[in-house]
């Protein structure tokens, strides 16, 4: 039951204000979040507390995040967007 509740949470905090976050962020947690490793699903977590300025400029390649872990899962969520 933890489980489902805290999957519920993320989904719910995948709902951004920018449309473009929104096209990158459900999808990821619908196809790949459950295959992360419970590493990566922190990371995951960590980078939806982020700040959506921050996140945009991340993943429109505007600016680089400087913690290696965020940059990492930018990363491979765009990774996932481009197959």
């Amino acid at each position: 039951m933890t489980e489902i509740h805290s999957k519920e949470r993320i989904r719910w905090a995948c709902r951004r204000g920018m449309l473009e976050l929104d096209v990158l962020f459900m999808p990821f947690v619908e196809q790949a979040f459950d295959s992360l490793s419970k590493e990566q699903q922190a990371v995951f977590q960590r980078l939806l507390e982020c700040d959506d300025p921050d996140l945009f400029a991340w993943f429109m390649g505007h600016e680089e995040c400087k913690d290696a872990e965020l940059k990492g899962m930018v990363t491979l969520i765009l990774d996932r967007v481009r197959v």
